[in-house]
């Protein structure tokens, strides 16, 4: 029945229905003055939506001839996506309307692609993917490049637009091959076709290529040279927005298709993520190392944690997409505390983004100094911080899957990788005195997210707050 598919799709709709909405609000009402309130109310808009979906009973439904899933592992996504936009997007408000990017189109563009990545998660369907796939970049590229006067944010959308076309023709191409060989766009119709542990070889070329086209999204290796550049060009909340919920959303779409199309072989495709996972691990380690500026920093660590995550899912099992879930809410919550300290590097009222401007910062600000320390360990994975316990998870399975050599290979790399975290904590304690960052800049919005998130990097390893027996829960529903 059409209305019990339109009642499962009810969140996405009514967060569309809600961005046009807001889009004909700010165009009539005003526009650019609206920015302000239009972020706050799609921030409670989010919120409400994130509420609302992890109050859903368990169960899966399909919706649409299966090309829609309602399952616990979408719901877990959803959830993290959502949190994730709303906090960014109100730590972010008062930098946008101070550096007059008060474009009351950035919290509906948000709003779409957040539309698209809760799509994209339940997809049972490789139209549905492609679908929510590109409405979410499609949203993305146009904010990559919102600092219209800005040489190198124009750059960033441009190189993120053209890059990003290049990655939906692959990925298409693979559709067009899986199709061809199987018979059927369906996830369940594709896994049918597949006897005997093993697929055709067209088949196989098929899953090559859509992989190729999904590794775009999350910044794997080889397919991973917009993201410095982008990183860097576009305005800091934007990049703040793309290291977490499109993050999120896009290793989980990976994991949907893997496990729901082509999950009764796993051993043809759990190389395949394995050696993406050793060359974003090592090259995002090695990248980082030389960066002077903060945001491409972030950008090669950016690498190297999809790395540490694809780890987790090229075990093929259970745990592995468990480890997966845990992995990306970590990193997302941490990048969350990163990126809000980013947001209030400032020099005489001027963004600085120089790793050299953090010189003797403990001095002046030493709170917030000790919260930075506490989110570079973490992310470095240093014990006795939540982020330890996230690679040791996505170690186990690899471990647990019997690719040792993979788990030794992913210690290596986070050791050399804890370099460039510990270097910026040395700046901090230990750099040369400096005329350094101006104090005092930071809003009390984006200071709660600051400390908010320290704070969960430690207190968390009591329980994880929960989120390990969800990430199972979840994981369950999509590996039985």
């Amino acid at each position: 029945m059409i209305s019990e598919d339109l009642s499962l799709l009810l969140p996405e709709i009514v967060l569309a229905v809600y961005a046009m909405a807001a889009l004909m609000y700010g165009v009539y009402t005003g526009k650019d003055r609206t920015m302000p309130l239009l972020t706050w109310v799609t921030a409670a808009v989010f919120a409400a939506l994130a509420f609302w979906i992890g109050i859903t009973g368990p169960g899966t439904h399909t919706a649409f001839n299966g090309m829609f899933i309602d399952d616990g592992f979408s719901r877990f996504v959803k959830v993290t996506v959502l949190l994730s936009g709303a906090a960014v997007l109100v730590m972010a408000q008062d930098y946008m309307v101070r550096r007059g990017l008060a474009r009351f189109e950035y919290p509906v563009l948000v709003a779409l692609a957040v539309v698209g990545m809760m799509v994209m998660v339940s997809a049972g369907d490789l139209m549905s993917l492609y679908m929510g796939l590109e409405l979410q970049s499609l949203a993305l590229y146009v904010v990559a490049s919102l600092r219209r006067d800005s040489a190198k944010s124009t750059e960033a959308g441009l190189k993120y637009f053209v890059l990003g076309a290049l990655s939906s023709g692959i990925l298409l191409y693979g559709a067009s091959l899986t199709y061809g060989f199987a018979g059927t766009t369906e996830f369940k119709g594709i896994l049918s076709t597949i006897h005997g542990g093993h697929m055709s070889l067209g088949l196989l070329f098929g899953l090559v290529f859509l992989i190729s086209g999904l590794a775009f999204k999350i910044s794997a290796v080889p397919f991973h040279m917009w993201t410095p550049d982008v990183y860097e060009g576009a305005p800091t909340p934007v990049t703040a927005f793309f290291a977490t919920a499109p993050k999120v959303a896009a290793m989980s779409l990976i994991a949907r298709l893997l496990f729901d199309a082509f999950g009764t072989a796993p051993a043809d495709w759990s190389q395949i993520l394995a050696v993406l996972a050793v060359l974003s691990m090592f090259l995002g380690a090695f990248g980082a190392i030389g960066q002077t500026d903060i945001k491409r920093l972030m950008a090669y660590s950016s690498i190297a944690h999809m790395g540490y995550a694809l780890v987790g899912l090229s075990s093929g099992t259970q745990f592995g997409v468990e480890s997966m879930l845990m992995y990306m809410v970590i990193y997302a919550t941490t990048n969350v505390g990163v990126f809000a300290f980013i947001l209030s590097m400032e020099r005489d009222g001027r963004q600085i983004t120089d790793l050299a401007s953090l010189n003797n910062f403990a001095a002046k600000e030493p709170l917030k100094a000790l919260a930075i320390l506490i989110l570079m360990f973490s992310l470095a994975g240093v014990p006795p911080t939540v982020g330890f316990f996230a690679k040791f998870y996505v170690l186990r399975a690899a471990i647990e899957a019997n690719m040792t050599w993979l788990a030794v290979l992913a210690v290596i790399s986070s050791v050399i990788g804890a370099y460039y975290y510990l270097r910026i904590v040395y700046y901090m304690y230990f750099g040369q005195e400096t005329e350094g960052l101006d104090t005092g800049t930071m809003n009390i919005v984006p200071w709660i997210m600051l400390m908010g998130t320290a704070v969960i990097m430690l207190v968390g390893i009591v329980n994880l707050f929960g989120v390990e027996g969800l990430a199972h829960a979840a994981a369950a529903t999509l590996v039985p």
